[in-house]
């Protein structure tokens, strides 16, 4: 246990110190160098938890944002889970904005699909046995892959906006459309 407590902490001293690296600079520009320098720590430290800067920065969007979404109960909370993601972008906006500014729109598409897809199948699984339906599951995975897609894209472009964005109409968006597809569920007895 001691261990894993030294390694999270690990883990967490870099991740702090690649945020500090972003606020300052192009996340393509920042290298394991600066952020071992910072930190204190040795490269072979570094690398014993990560394989390069993108896993790094993929562990410290899913411990401080995605993670967390998936301990909400989504068929229930799903308003204060959409609220908790919009407030962790525009607090960290500067995060997704270097990030994406060095991969692009569907590099950023892709880094996140992993999570976001097991988040929405996960509410897709629970909403199918509330609802005591058999669902096929390519219909499933259609279904999940499109909110997926759907979600990141609008979080990367709602991240981008950050003069134009409302967030309580966003929010309000988000939950009507969430709201309308568990609707449709209950009423017509299938997905979507």
């Amino acid at each position: 246990m001691k261990h894993e407590v030294t390694s999270f902490q690990t883990k967490r001293m870099l991740a702090d110190s690649l945020k500090r690296s972003m606020q300052k600079k192009a996340f393509a520009k920042i290298t394991v160098s600066e952020i071992i320098e910072d930190c204190g720590v040795n490269r072979k430290t570094f690398y014993y938890h990560f394989g390069d800067i993108y896993e790094l920065l993929k562990w410290m969007l899913e411990e401080e944002a995605i993670d967390v979404v998936k301990h909400f109960d989504l068929l229930v909370d799903y308003e204060e889970a959409i609220r908790f993601v919009m407030n962790y972008v525009e607090e960290n906006d500067y995060i997704i904005s270097c990030a994406y500014h060095s991969m692009g729109r569907e590099e950023m598409k892709r880094f996140f699909y992993a999570d976001f897809i097991g988040v929405t199948s996960t509410v897709i699984d629970a909403e199918e046995a509330r609802l005591n339906l058999t669902l096929e599951a390519d219909l499933k995975l259609f279904v999940a892959k499109f909110y997926t897609e759907a979600l990141a894209g609008m979080l990367i472009d709602w991240a981008q906006e950050k003069d134009k964005r409302d967030k309580e109409k966003t929010i309000r968006y988000l939950t009507m459309i969430v709201g309308t597809a568990i609707e449709s569920m209950k009423k017509a007895n299938v997905a979507f």
